[in-house]
């Protein structure tokens, strides 16, 4: 489902509440259950304006049902949300206009051309211009990469060319806010990469982007914060950076001398020592890599090799939800 992307007159934000101005998408205690399962539950969803947002989670955590609620396309059992500073449903008339949105994949008519596609699309925008919508579709088209299959009907499209096509419709016209729903879904490593360039370019221009997605590589590289879904609930949200901060550092000594460079390590405080072959493992806690480098030395421990690692967003993730997740990009 692609909702249009267009321009509305400029919401006042006097007299309402200051988080409502700051973010770009707020919920409290926003719930949704299906008979006695809660697919959605209390979520607390605080979105920057300005911010590349990534939504992740495993299938069934409860991603697309937040989406659909969001935009009004289905009613929460309990809770509020807000689109940039405006209430969902009371004020849906006046600020989904400023939203693009891509949900649940494309819908376009089978028979029609990609260009004549987003030339209905556009059409049904009440607020778009009639008169530049020829150059709007072409730059859009042009945009994902489409251009030069723009006369080809919609049947004959490979199904990375159909998500490309439904980007393309969320784009046609200013957005404030841009909505994504596995954005990527059907892309090769390519068309992959061009939608990563897409998305760092719309932010640029000062939209907001909320992506819901499961390729952790991707996300990683473009996403100023995360929010983590599991079982229907946010487990985490925040930077990026501090998110992947609260994981545990560990330092890697390579050495002739494992034996040791452990009983170094030992004394120093550090934690979890692990004795491998020709290498130690451990956690270092407060102790800085550079005491115990300098203590490595000081006790005549030949060092080949010393690396501090941080853990992976990968790894935050299954601890956070006790699944994996797809990191191919």
């Amino acid at each position: 489902m692609t909702l249009p992307a267009t321009r509305a007159p400029e919401i006042s934000t006097e007299d309402r509440p200051p988080s409502a101005v700051d973010l770009a998408i707020e919920t409290v205690g926003l719930t949704k259950r299906f008979g006695g399962r809660a697919a959605v539950d209390g979520l607390q969803l605080e979105v920057p304006r300005g911010s590349v947002y990534g939504f992740l989670g495993p299938n069934g955590s409860g991603k697309t049902t937040t989406i659909r609620m969001l935009l009004g396309l289905v009613e929460p059992t309990s809770g509020t949300r807000s689109l940039l500073g405006c209430r969902v449903p009371s004020e849906s008339a006046t600020v989904l206009p400023r939203v693009g949105a891509l949900v649940e994949g494309p819908a376009f008519h089978p028979y029609l051309s990609g260009r004549r596609n987003l030339a209905r699309l556009d059409a049904a925008d009440l607020w778009s211009d009639p008169r530049t919508a020829s150059r709007r579709i072409d730059a859009a088209l042009d945009r994902v990469g489409l251009l030069a299959a723009a006369t080809k009907h919609y049947r004959a499209y490979s199904l990375g060319m159909r998500q490309r096509l439904a980007i393309a419709g969320t784009v046609l016209a200013h957005r404030d806010l841009l909505v994504l729903d596995e954005p990527t879904n059907g892309l090769d490593p390519q068309g992959t990469r061009e939608v990563r360039h897409l998305v760092e370019s719309l932010a640029h221009d000062g939209a907001t982007v909320f992506i819901s997605s499961h390729l952790l590589s991707e996300v990683e590289q473009i996403c100023t914060h995360l929010g983590v879904m599991s079982d229907g609930r946010l487990v985490a949200q925040g930077p990026t950076q501090e998110l992947r901060s609260r994981g545990e550092r560990t330092v890697r000594v390579t050495t002739p001398q494992p034996t040791e460079a452990a009983e170094v390590l030992r004394g120093l405080g550090v934690s979890g020592v692990e004795v491998g072959a020709g290498e130690v493992h451990g956690t270092p806690g407060a102790t800085e890599p550079e005491v115990i480098v300098a203590a490595l030395v000081h006790a005549d421990v030949r060092v080949r090799g010393f690396a501090v690692m941080t853990p992976s967003l990968e790894d935050l993730f299954v601890d956070l939800t006790g699944e994996g997740f797809d990191v191919s990009g």
